[in-house]
Parts: C-alpha cells; structure tokens; sequence
C-alpha cells in the first residue's frame, strides 16, 4: 500500500514508518519544509496543502498535533493546541474529500482525553463525551474528520491512551528521576492510567488499516489500566530503583497549574472495546513484561 503519514516526525508516527517500511508499505509524508520536490506539502497556518495527485495513496494517517505537556496552559498556548489538530486535520480532510482517487482510509488522531476524568468507572468508545480541556481538544479534533467521513472514505479517529516508549512521551520523561531513584506515585496514586506500548499501538494501527469494517473512534489503549501507584511500584520494579518520593497533588498544582489535574491527577480507566469486538488478539495486560520489553529492546 501507499501510506501517507502527517507528524511522522513524532513518537507514533517515527514508529509507524519503522514498521509499516519493514511490512512492505512505500511511505510518504506530509511535510511543512517544502524544496519543490516533495509530492506532499501541507502550511496548515496559511491553509495550504497540496497533493501530487498522481501518486495513490491508500491509506492518510493524520497525528500532527503540539504537545499537550510543553509548558504550563495559558491560555493562548490551549488555543494553540486546539488550533494544532483541528485546523489541520480540517484542513487535510476537506483536501482528502475533494481528490478524484480518493483513499480507502483515513485515520486521524485523537485521545482517550475524549472522556475526561472517568474516576474508577470504566468507559469505551460507545461512553459519551466527557468534560474539561481535554474533551473539548479530542471532540473538536474528531469532528474536524467529517469532511472525509462525508465523501465516503472509511474515517477511524484512533483514541491513544499514555504511550509507552523509551523514544518519547511519558516513560521518557520518566526514565531519569526514577533511574536516580527520585520516583514515586503523584497525587494519592489511586488515579487509573490507561497506558499502551508504542509496539503495540503500532500492531493495533495495522488491525484497522486491515479490518474494513472499522470506523469511527477506537480506543488505543492495552487490556489493564493500572492505579498510577502500580504503575510507579511496577516502573520501580523493572529499573531495580527504590520509589520513594511522592509528588504531592499541590505541588503538582504549583508547578504545572490546570495541566496537572488533567495529565496527571485525573483518572482514566479505558476499555479497547472495539478492537476485542472486531477481533484484535494481542492486546498487552501484563505491564511490568510491557516495560521490561520496552526498556531492553531497541526500538529506533
């Protein structure tokens, strides 16, 4: 298949062209450096996209996006992430709508954000919308997708829960204090984490680009989220480091304002409901294997 990739400079997108290559897949990506050479260039500030339309793509999978986590939520940099997905997930969706060869399918970004804090209840894809900054981002983001959805091609909006990698995202940032043995649990640790490892989000990703009936949001996410005290003892565990220094909810609120409620106090207790129902096997429960794998096996 043509796969093209939008943010394929990211954590997920710099695995999916690792392993959709290593599948057979030819990759292109929808970049903003534009030399006059690339078939596929996009300024989603200025409303510019453009499409060598004699190449086919089969597949468009869109995860351009700020970072939620850099730096503390202003509130010009909130309209910025707001801006980031749905203004150029518009913007690619309503191009991909008016192509005369369309693609078969577009999968574009979104998180299990979506449900907000959802405390101990469980939720999955058929849970409404829940509240706060984060359901607003993740609703405003799907629905920038109608255009696509709308002129008949396939649209899956991938909900992913914490991604686990060494490479990136939240074990990264992790990997340091808990190495100098400066870990533990945040807030009073009872807060679910809905965690999937970034080598099987990569599988999951190729479920649905091989399982038709798939549409709509699908949830990322491995079969067992853990307390964010397990996931602190279990990460301790497999880095052979004591976890011995909590970080207070108030400190939290201190030092990183409204994001700390929403990233790292809140609870999100998520189901991959859909991807069991359509018959995805190799979903992850086990996150201490999860880790270990992660943590000893090269993935760049």
């Amino acid at each position: 298949m043509n796969i093209l990739i939008s943010g394929s400079s990211g954590l997920i997108g710099s695995a999916l062209k690792k392993t959709m290559s290593a599948a057979g897949h030819k990759i292109f990506t929808l970049d903003r450096n534009y030399s006059g050479k690339e078939p596929f260039f996009w300024n989603p500030p200025q409303k510019i996209i453009q499409f060598d339309e004699t190449i086919k793509i089969d597949v468009v999978i869109n995860l351009s996006g700020e970072s939620i986590a850099n730096g503390r939520w202003s509130k010009s940099r909130k309209q910025e992430i707001i801006n980031s997905r749905e203004k150029s997930t518009l913007l690619l969706s309503t191009k991909l709508s008016q192509l005369k060869n369309k693609p078969k399918l577009f999968i574009s970004g979104s998180a299990i954000g979506f449900y907000g804090d959802t405390g101990l209840s469980k939720v999955d894809e058929s849970t409404s919308l829940g509240t706060g900054f984060l359901s607003e981002v993740s609703s405003r983001w799907e629905t920038a997708s109608d255009p696509a959805k709308l002129a008949g091609i396939r649209t899956v909006n991938i909900r992913t829960g914490i991604v686990l990698s060494k490479q990136g995202g939240a074990l990264k940032q992790m990997l340091l204090p808990f190495k100098l043995g400066l870990g533990g649990i945040i807030g009073n640790g009872q807060q679910m984490m809905s965690w999937v490892s970034i080598n099987d989000l990569t599988k999951m990703i190729d479920f649905i680009i091989n399982t038709p009936a798939l549409v709509g949001p699908v949830n990322l996410v491995s079969g067992n989220p853990v307390t964010n005290k397990e996931f602190t003892k279990t990460l301790g565990r497999v880095l052979h480091r004591p976890t011995l220094f909590p970080l207070p909810a108030f400190i939290a609120r201190l030092i990183f304002g409204e994001m700390a409620d929403a990233l790292l106090l809140s609870s999100s207790n998520v189901l991959a409901t859909k991807l069991k129902t359509y018959g995805y096997s190799h979903i992850e429960d086990e996150l201490e294997s999860a880790l270990a794998t992660l943590l000893n096996t090269k993935e760049e």
